[in-house]
């Protein structure tokens, strides 16, 4: 369908059930040549999502990467940094720091040294955005749409027919580590060792599985009650900091009992990444490192010399204190092995801050939090920083998935043409948007998805719902949220005019946008048919067919 005006009867009439359902039925369309009516994109394999061309910029920067290659002698290293429900505005950069009484130097410093993007995206919740980094692919593919507990017991390992970037990169000539937080599956064939990361440091959960039972106060109808503590306990043999290697059994490196230890297990991620990025300098080998915080997740318990570091002395923010110091020490290490002009470093969270833990939360500008799909739950802070290769002080406002980091990782190691192609791949190459000096985004829209329903989209400065998440109490984003369908037709805001989501004209302002909006959706939803969703059988969010 193509609709450029008229009335919004011929819209609905166009797409039949345009805001209440999200029709799987679709045909899916035909390679297209050049981009047709709306749509920028070229689509090169109907398994791969199309992206904007953009061929000079390419060309340009895959002459830089020759030439640093030549330099090197090597492929480049990849750092992604990941905080744990960090808010968009909580670093300094992104309008926190001093002024919300966490100060963040570190973070930035690779922002103004760096390129600041100030629309990186990312799914609600923890685990589905997780896989989506590691896989390329939206949550709903490859059934991981929602938070894992210990005692959920998948009907199929997700594993089994998935892809992880670290498994192809370590085929090909890297060295693959994973520190901290996994939260992507405990059972045997679902470990990092097990899809692709040469060595694991760190735990299989989430920081607040471990606090539930060390905290009485807090949770004192767990902790009094020792049946139930008991019960809960044995959930998961792994109720420790772990480590394995690929191929082989994890051992646990000390159990997981106290608040001072989970205070402390940041700084011994740090202390594993360190070493991780000195023996893969000394080997000299690429690597590919995923440094995972456990912080700034609820409960923030301070790590040894950080209580009331921060000026405002609240948990939340010594915790945002202490990731800083982290990020600085990471980047120390890597100029101090001579490795910060071969590696590209990218920082972000894997979702907007828990707002369900107020007070001692983060902050957004924006509306919503964690576990929704407004912009305040899926839009996060994203740095992108590599000496020499990256332009300092670059700011952009291009469109930016973390399933990116997928394509984009596997394309710097030579290896993005080794994609298989029995599953598609929603993620695409920001190779030539990263590091031109004048970069635009390959990425034509964002979809957002609650679990494995599909929410909205952003395209350009507008934000779409076809279903929203009302929430019944302020700070209850999880909580007391439901999710809904929208009434007649799409709700459309303008998020350069109205970045809190406050209020919809779509049907006055905005109606030339359902054309475009309603394209890029038709065109999204038929890419299910040939590559549908995936039920793992976690219940909520699965795909009931």
């Amino acid at each position: 369908m193509r609709y450029v005006r008229g009335s919004l009867i011929h819209v609905l009439a166009g797409t039949c059930l345009l805001a209440s359902s999200f029709s799987m039925a679709a045909k899916p369309p035909p390679a297209p040549a050049a981009p047709q009516g709306w749509d920028r994109t070229v689509r090169v394999a109907d398994y791969l999502e199309p992206a904007i061309p953009h061929p000079e910029q390419d060309k340009a920067v895959q002459e830089k990467l020759k030439q640093l290659e030549a330099k090197t002698g090597r492929k480049p290293n990849i750092l992604i940094i990941l905080v744990d429900d960090m808010g968009y505005g909580d670093p300094g950069a992104f309008g926190g720091g001093e002024m919300a009484g966490a100060p963040t130097p570190n973070i930035d410093r690779i922002a103004a040294q760096g390129l600041k993007l100030t629309s990186t995206y990312t799914t609600p919740v923890c685990t589905p955005s997780r896989a989506a980094l590691m896989t390329g692919r939206i949550p709903a593919r490859s059934g991981l749409t929602r938070p894992l507990l210990a005692s959920d017991r998948p009907t199929k390992n997700p594993w089994a027919d998935e892809m992880s970037a670290a498994n192809l990169l370590s085929k090909n000539g890297y060295v693959t580590g994973l520190s901290g937080k996994w939260h992507i599956g405990e059972g045997k064939g679902m470990q990092p060792q097990d899809v692709g990361f040469d060595e694991f440091h760190g735990f299989l959960s989430v920081v607040s599985e471990y606090t539930l039972y060390m905290n009485g106060a807090k949770y004192p109808q767990l902790m009094l009650n020792p049946d139930r503590l008991k019960t809960f306990k044995g959930q998961s043999e792994y109720n420790a900091v772990v480590e394995g290697k690929k191929g082989g059994d994890l051992k646990i490196v000390y159990p997981l009992e106290t608040p001072k230890q989970m205070g402390n297990v940041d700084q011994d991620f740090a202390n594993w990444s360190v070493d991780f990025i000195k023996r893969s300098a000394e080997a000299k080998k690429p690597f590919y490192l995923v440094h995972a915080f456990a912080k700034v997740h609820f409960d923030n318990y301070p790590a040894d010399g950080y209580q009331g570091k921060s000026p405002s002395k609240l948990p939340y923010k010594d915790a945002v204190v202490e990731v800083d110091d982290i990020v600085g020490r990471l980047m120390q290490t890597l100029k101090d092995n001579g490795l910060d002009d071969n590696t590209l470093v990218f920082f972000t969270s894997d979702n907007g801050p828990e707002e369900d833990s107020y007070p001692d939360s983060g902050y957004t500008p924006f509306r919503g939090g964690k576990g929704t799909t407004w912009e305040g739950g899926v839009r996060v802070p994203g740095i992108a920083y590599w000496p020499g290769m990256i332009k300092a002080g670059r700011v952009s406002d291009g469109l930016f998935d973390l399933m990116d980091l997928f394509n984009t990782s596997l394309a710097l190691g030579g290896v993005e043409s080794k994609i298989p192609k029995e599953r598609y791949i929603d993620g695409v190459n920001q190779t030539g948007f990263l590091l031109s000096d004048t970069g635009e985004t390959a990425r034509q829209a964002v979809f957002s998805y609650n679990q494995a329903e599909f929410s909205g989209l952003r395209w350009g400065e507008f934000k779409a719902y076809f279903k929203v998440m009302p929430f019944d109490q302020p700070f209850s984003n999880i909580s007391m949220s439901t999710f809904v369908p929208v009434g007649v037709a799409p709700w459309i805001f303008d998020i350069y005019r109205d970045p809190k989501e406050r209020l919809s004209r779509s049907n006055g302002d905005y109606e030339w946008v359902y054309g475009p909006i309603l394209q890029l959706q038709s065109m999204h939803a038929a890419t299910f048919k040939k590559y549908p969703k995936k039920d793992i059988g976690l219940g909520v969010g699965g795909d009931p067919r």
